[in-house]
């Protein structure tokens, strides 16, 4: 036994110095090597692809600014889904910490395993950005309308009377998520490659299926033929396959479908003028003064087509085959807008305000007759706007109007229809004195003298109104006439106020210019005239009690008429 053992141990001894050698070994190049490599950056360690492993900080720091230094001023392209982009880094704010890039290596590691590990691997760890967050966050809201996309449900549309199927497939939603968006950028923008960004995504709910049974079973069917709406007399209005599209449209319903949703009032729309000479107008009840006081003239009930009633079944015309496409159309009584009680009761029992200009050349007066002729009789109810473009319609030669001076640029000109502010003036004062509620007026760019300071007004077609609200709880009528020399207007209806106007003097005035133009029938002399800034004042009282209601001033700067020389 004894012998044995010293045999053993003779063994072991040889093995145990090499291993005690190697683990000498081991130990001194562990040393050698933390002493070498003590304070570099540790080996393996890569930024955004540049090896900085085994540099002292100073030298990967300028190994950094060499290969990295310019990437910040060069386009990154960014993605989200299929929109792609380009952004700036410096310019949204964004840099390379180079200290902080570095610290993020940390130190040496102490495991031996590590260390050799070390020589035959790699670790990226990305830069750490300097950021503006303003910036940043400004240049990412800037890519959505490149990123952002509203979901686009599976729909029909019609092509004239070709129903069309768009978009197949439907189209998903995407909004980019800025918040994730900006951190992503900061974190990848110096990697060199496309930077791929959050966004959220709006799915939708039509499938394709779903638009291509609305197409056969329902949009087919309603262009197979015209639906028509038969009349008195046989006459017939047609809803045509290639006005269909207008009638009929589809909605999502929410379950994966298509649902039809029929607009009777386009139907209405495209169908009534086929009938409207099968019809009766009602006539609205007017007021007559021709004996010098208003009479009401009964109004007339109509007979109308009762559109809504005839088309009830819409969906089922539009679904049908052959004459089950036809409905006779249901007439009924259409009352006028302004019957004979209502106008009994509007309360017009005097008149409450009268006012009368002159002075104007015979084509204004023709413009202003017209006019005078269309308004008379006109009803504004309590409450009501009166609009004097609004109520007389255009104003052009096929409505008589002829060519009569008007004020183009401050000067005199003639064109179709002059001579209207005339009317508009004297309508403004019968307003004005019957305690109208000013609504819109606007007084001429320079003042003319037959018409009162600050209290005028003119009209363009189109353009500049006259308006005025009855505030009263009776209602009114308006009375106006013409002749050769002057145009009046009263306003009839139950006086319940006085009105009282107060014109402010005048100030600063000023001089007029002097303008020449070639002698011909485009240049009207002038002799001009001074402007000046002037006000009035309205104060409103009580008929009965005579207290005050209200006081409102008005103030109009009037230009200088220009000095014209035809020359």
């Amino acid at each position: 036994m004894y012998q044995q053992h010293s045999r053993t141990s003779s063994t072991w001894k040889p093995v145990a110095v090499v291993a005690g050698a190697v683990v000498a070994v081991g130990v001194a190049l562990y040393a050698v090597d933390w002493f070498t490599s003590s304070g570099d950056i540790p080996r393996g360690v890569t930024v955004a692809g540049v090896d900085v492993g085994g540099r002292s900080p100073q030298d990967a720091e300028a190994l950094l600014r060499d290969r990295l230094g310019t990437r910040a001023d060069q386009p990154v392209t960014v993605r989200a889904d299929d929109a792609t982009a380009e952004i700036v880094p410096a310019a949204a704010g964004l840099g390379i910490d180079w200290v902080g890039t570095l610290d993020r290596a940390g130190d040496q590691p102490l495991s031996p395993i590590t260390r050799v590990t070390s020589f035959f691997g790699s670790r990226e760890i990305g830069v750490v950005s300097s950021v503006d967050d303003a910036a940043l966050t400004a240049a990412v809201e800037n890519l959505r309308p490149v990123v952002d996309r509203a979901p686009v449900e599976g729909d029909v549309v019609f092509d004239a009377a070709t129903p069309v199927p768009v978009p197949v497939p439907p189209v998903t939603g995407r909004t980019l998520d800025v918040d994730a968006a900006a951190s992503t950028l900061q974190r990848d923008w110096a990697t060199g490659e496309t930077v791929d960004l959050p966004y959220d995504e709006q799915a939708v709910t039509v499938s394709e299926d779903a638009v291509r049974e609305a197409v056969d079973e329902v949009a087919a069917p309603a262009v197979s033929a015209p639906v028509l709406v038969t009349g008195r007399e046989n006459a017939t209005a047609a809803l045509p396959p290639e006005r269909v599209g207008e009638v009929l449209r589809f909605e999502p319903n929410g379950d994966g479908g298509l649902d039809p949703a029929y607009d009777t009032d386009a139907a209405i729309r495209i169908l009534a003028p086929g009938l409207a000479d099968t019809e009766t107008r009602p006539v609205n009840a007017r007021f007559d003064f021709s004996s010098g006081r208003p009479v009401v003239v009964p109004s007339q009930e109509g007979v109308a087509v009762q559109w809504p009633q005839t088309l009830e079944n819409l969906p089922d015309l539009l679904a049908a085959d052959g004459p089950a496409r036809s409905v006779d159309a249901q007439y009924g009584p259409q009352a006028p807008a302004v019957t004979t009680e209502r106008a009994n009761g509007l309360g017009i029992r005097e008149v409450v305000a009268e006012y009368t200009t002159g002075g104007f050349e015979y084509a204004s007066g023709v413009n202003i007759g017209l006019t005078a002729d269309i308004v008379n009789g006109a009803v504004v109810a309590p409450g009501e706007t009166f609009s004097l473009n609004g109520y007389t319609g255009p104003r052009g030669t096929a409505q008589g109007f002829v060519e009569s001076g008007i004020i183009d640029n401050g000067r005199p000109d003639r064109a179709v229809g002059g001579g209207i502010s005339q009317f508009a003036t004297t309508l403004y004062n019968a307003s004005y004195f019957a305690g109208m509620e000013d609504v819109e007026h606007t007084e001429h760019s320079y003042y003319i003298s037959r018409y009162p300071e600050a209290r005028e007004a003119t009209v363009f077609e189109g353009a500049i109104d006259l308006k005025f609200r009855n505030p009263f709880e009776t209602g009114a009528v308006i009375e106006s006439f013409a002749d050769s020399s002057s145009v009046t207007v009263r306003i009839w209806g139950t006086k319940t106020v006085d009105v009282e106007s107060i014109t402010g003097s005048r100030s600063a005035p000023t001089s007029p210019d002097t303008i020449r133009l070639p002698r011909g029938p485009q240049c009207i002399a002038s002799s001009g005239a001074p402007g000046f800034t002037t006000s009035d004042t309205r104060v409103v009282t009580d008929a009965a009690t005579g207290a005050e209601l209200s006081r409102t001033t008005r103030t109009v700067k009037y230009d200088p008429v220009p000095i014209v020389r035809c020359e």
